[in-house]
């Protein structure tokens, strides 16, 4: 999805998606640490907690903090070519300052972002991010990112579960993904939820993924049914 909204990664004729993706460029509305909503106050981030995988690793989720663009720089750089080129639908060698900024200044409310690290050695594996829609409050775009060496894990899942509860809780009903047409493992996973094709534009698709109420469950599949490669931020 597109970051993903990171490693970067997830039916019917749509309209075309013209606009531009809230997180593959900053929106003049949205700026670190800084709500859309008025009188919003930033929330706080919320705890961490370790996460067995469901073959054996474990892992630290927790969200991401101003003082990680170390971390989201070192998983950026440890991203294959194609795994860039899907998360930002173009070639991208290196994330500018502004850029990190961006990625970890948030306001734990119309945007925020969960990321995994490796207790063994402390480098990130994965981030899922959401940001919300300037012009509809109850819409935000997600994107999750695993590192090459960790997909296939179930992670993407785990991040995309905790996210969605973060995300229903800050008034959001459903997730949007803009993704590359080619990225097949993300229609796969998204075959297996209540996504629907929005619209298209060139050589891209546009989800919308409905999430339930809080306390009704998520319209995200169980783990072991998603893969990992959802377009998303690192």
């Amino acid at each position: 999805m597109s970051h993903a909204t990171k490693s970067a990664h997830p039916v019917v004729a749509g309209t075309p998606v013209a606009r531009r993706s809230p997180l593959r460029w900053i929106p003049g509305w949205l700026r670190p640490g800084r709500s859309g909503l008025a009188g919003h106050r930033p929330r706080p981030a919320g705890p961490a907690g370790l996460v067995a995988l469901r073959e054996g690793s474990r892992v630290l989720i927790r969200p991401v903090h101003s003082t990680d663009a170390a971390l989201v720089a070192d998983g950026f750089a440890r991203l294959s070519p194609r795994s860039r080129q899907l998360r930002f639908l173009t070639a991208k060698k290196q994330l500018s300052g502004a850029e990190l900024r961006y990625l970890t200044d948030v306001d734990h409310h119309d945007h925020e972002a969960l990321v995994a690290v490796n207790p063994a050695d402390g480098r990130g594996v994965g981030i899922a991010r959401y940001i919300r829609h300037a012009g509809d409050p109850h819409a935000a775009e997600i994107a999750v990112t695993i590192v090459d060496d960790w997909q296939g894990r179930g992670l993407g899942t785990e991040l995309v579960t905790r996210l969605s509860g973060r995300a229903r809780h800050a008034g959001i009903c459903r997730f949007t993904a803009l993704v590359a047409e080619d990225n097949t493992a993300v229609a796969r996973m998204l075959r297996n939820t209540t996504a629907s094709l929005a619209g298209r534009g060139p050589g891209t698709a546009e989800y919308q993924i409905p999430l339930a109420p809080p306390g009704k469950g998520t319209a995200i599949p169980a783990a072991g049914r998603c893969q990992d490669r959802v377009r998303a931020p690192c």
